[in-house]
């Protein structure tokens, strides 16, 4: 029974990765003998150099002239400012070439080798992103992933471009495809299969500050086997970094209770919002034309904003009012933002401060029914602003359009 291609692009990439982690090894055992040789070869050879020259050579009268002659030497640079005048200074200047020449270019070789191996990991997505903190990774691909990238990039401004890690399983042309555009100069890219560990490990995703894991176009598979890997990704993500920020694409909505055990504080079900939005147009409600307004402009009028410190607690009119200057028309409030394992975490230790047994069982069970990121639209003027809460609200709006 033949490899399919998916498997024959595995193992190369094993066998690719087998081979630099052989040639790391080999010449990380080999570094500290070539430093060590480096380092007797400057000793001696000064130590000689200054022996023999000494009291025969105006050029040569301390430590320092012994080893600036020696570093030029080795260098191969050849001032000429110092020049050996005895027979045995001159024999050491003869080791010195000979041994100093290669053992120099074995440095420049590995130096040369190391950026040569760090491009080659680059343009194939093999590269390791441990240093990277508070970045936004991003699983998947999509079949327009230009156009899903920039959209992306233009509603999370806070993250820059190179803070931005795509993570794939597709051919190193495709990210080259990418680069190749100017909105996306910046983004970093790395090949793996993001459902294993090791791949998230060299994301960095414990450190990284929001994962979002689509629902993946370049798997030649069903919907169920899709959203089987998405809810696998998010399973592993959570069990890795419980406290950051997941959001995640499923196909089929019957998948969206097993990410909602996981903790993940956002779900989208682009079949069932299709669905949706297909019956909303056979009615003939204009609602193509609103999701457009709401979605496809380049600022995005629908958004959220954080709620000011000052304001937490106060009414909801005040917070109308506060925005309503700032140019954002407010149709509602987002409770419980940000990440839900925090936020219960947080509510226990609140809700246990009381003494009285029976209200204690009372902020337990609100504990229990917490949820995160639910929509509060248009509530009542007196309504009180609750801690980790955002503002839903339309900004972009021409004048005269607004009521």
């Amino acid at each position: 029974m033949g490899l399919t291609d998916k498997e024959v692009r595995r193992g190369a990439d094993r066998d690719e990765m087998t081979f630099l982690e052989k040639a790391k090894r080999i010449s990380q055992r080999r570094a500290p003998r070539i430093a060590l040789a480096l380092l007797a070869l400057f000793f001696a050879s000064s130590v000689l150099i200054l022996l023999f020259e000494k009291g025969f050579n105006m050029r040569v009268t301390s430590w320092w002239d012994a080893i600036w002659w020696t570093v030029v030497t080795v260098t191969t640079v050849g001032f000429g400012d110092v020049v050996p005048q005895t027979l045995g200074g001159r024999l050491v200047g003869i080791m010195v070439m000979l041994f100093g020449v290669g053992l120099v270019g074995i440095v420049t070789g590995r130096i040369a080798s190391f950026l040569v191996e760090q491009k080659i990991k680059e343009e194939r997505g093999l590269t390791s992103f441990k240093a990277l903190k508070n970045h936004f990774v991003v699983c998947g691909w999509k079949n327009e992933m230009g156009k899903a990238l920039r959209a992306i990039a233009r509603v999370n401004r806070e993250f820059p471009l190179d803070m931005i890690l795509v993570v794939a399983n597709v051919e190193p042309q495709l990210f080259e495809n990418m680069k190749s555009i100017p909105e996306l100069k910046g983004v970093r890219f790395m090949r793996g299969d993001y459902v294993e560990e090791s791949v998230l490990n060299r994301a960095n995703v414990q450190a990284a500050s929001r994962v979002l894991v689509m629902a993946d176009s370049s798997l030649q598979s069903k919907a169920e086997e899709v959203d089987a890997r998405t809810v696998m990704t998010v399973l592993t993500i959570k069990s890795m970094a419980k406290d950051t920020y997941t959001c995640a694409e499923l196909v089929d909505e019957k998948f969206a209770r097993y990410l909602d055990l996981a903790g993940c504080e956002e779900i989208l079900t682009s079949r069932e919002f299709n669905r949706e939005l297909v019956a909303n147009v056979s009615g003939g409600s204009g609602l193509v034309q609103i999701m457009r307004a709401l979605f496809g402009a380049e600022e995005g009028s629908l958004s959220t904003r954080p709620v000011p410190s000052e304001l937490v607690g106060s009414r909801y009119q005040d917070i109308v009012a506060h925005f309503e200057d700032k140019g954002l028309l407010v149709i509602g409030l987002l409770e419980n933002t940000g990440n839900i394992h925090m936020r219960k975490k947080r509510a226990i230790k609140d809700a246990q401060k009381t003494p009285d047994i029976s209200k204690l069982v009372a902020n337990l069970r609100e504990v229990k029914e917490l949820r995160g990121n639910q929509p509060v639209i248009n509530p009542d003027p007196e309504y009180r602003v609750k801690p980790y809460s955002r503002v839903i609200g339309l900004s972009g709006l021409q004048e005269g359009h607004a009521s």
